[in-house]
């Protein structure tokens, strides 16, 4: 860190992907004004996964989100925030796409540059803070399973694609493709000059650990002198299905041996059923930090003003 946090704003940075990143964003953004947010680029579904096909691209669709969750809490902020998650209806050869992905799409054709494009469609917006691919290049995601195969329970087969494997139960361990693909240079320095380390929530396989699969990435993770945030997901699903709280962290550190946490944010009624999970997060070097975090009906979604005031005792300035 450069600089004491009490005479300024602390640099976070948040990586994740999906509907997860999102969250913690919405919640970041209430507690420092100096947010970066690291996006993984292995998304090869609908509307997103298309576009990359056909035009060679980043995947924009998890980019996307995360400029939406930090538009502007004004009306004009909403709207716009509205307007990039509305996707096309219809039968047509636009049906499907949404049109923050098109308006990315467009803007990095025109520019031919990912980091400027994704710039200035945040000046455009008047987003509340930088948003970054994760690696230069779209990834691939294979991933190792169990139990696809009721006649050979333990056999092991892979999974590719990360619409696939985000919906398979049984990964054993994730890899990319290229194995080591670039890092974004602006994404690594982000990390590397950030106060706070954002990891999570999301996908487990697919937009938490994929992040230090890149080794330039995770290299700069493992030794930023920032302080290292966790915040796990409030139940598992699908690719983590029967997965308890502990066992989480477990493929973490296999996947990231040299990784070393700080603080790890969980709900209170999640992880107070694992004997073993304060253990293993002590292993790890992590305080844990509980608290009630779903919203109030009771779904698997974070409340962003209860994350939001975690986070702001947890970061502080």
């Amino acid at each position: 860190m450069s600089g004491p946090l009490a005479e300024r704003v602390p640099a976070v940075v948040a990586l994740g992907g999906g509907h997860g990143l999102a969250a913690s964003l919405r919640a970041l953004r209430r507690v420092t004004s100096d947010l970066t947010a690291i996006v993984t680029v292995a998304d090869d579904g609908g509307s997103s996964g298309r576009l990359r096909e056909q035009f060679d691209i980043l995947p924009p669709g998890d980019l996307r989100m995360a400029l939406a969750a930090l538009c502007g809490d004004d009306r004009d902020g909403r709207l716009w925030a509205d307007v990039l998650q509305s996707r096309f209806g219809g039968e047509g050869p636009l049906a499907g796409h949404a049109i923050g992905n098109l308006l990315i799409a467009g803007i990095w054709q025109r520019l031919g540059d990912a980091v400027s494009g994704l710039d200035m469609v945040a000046r455009l917006l008047d987003v509340q803070g930088r948003v970054l691919p994760m690696a230069s290049v779209p990834l691939l995601i294979e991933a190792d399973v169990v139990g696809r195969d009721a006649a050979h329970p333990d056999a092991v087969s892979v999974v590719r694609g990360q619409a696939h494997v985000a919906k398979t139960p049984g990964v054993q361990e994730v890899r990319l493709v290229p194995a080591s693909p670039p890092a974004c240079p602006e994404s690594v320095e982000a990390v590397r000059h950030a106060d706070y380390i954002v990891l999570g929530p999301g996908s487990w396989f697919t937009s938490v650990l994929v992040h230090l699969l890149v080794p330039e990435m995770a290299e700069a993770v493992v030794t930023t002198s920032a302080r290292r945030i966790l915040t796990m997901n409030l139940a598992p699903a699908d690719e983590t299905q029967g997965f308890s709280p502990s066992h989480h962290l477990e493929v973490l550190a296999e996947h990231a041996p040299g990784l070393r946490l700080d603080t790890i944010v969980c709900d209170a009624a999640y992880v107070d059923q694992d004997p073993q999970f304060r253990r293993q997060a002590a292993a790890l070097g992590a305080e844990v930090v509980s608290a009630p975090l779903r919203v109030l009906d009771g779904s698997p979604s974070h409340d962003v003003n209860r994350l939001a005031s975690v986070y702001s005792d947890v970061i502080g300035h």
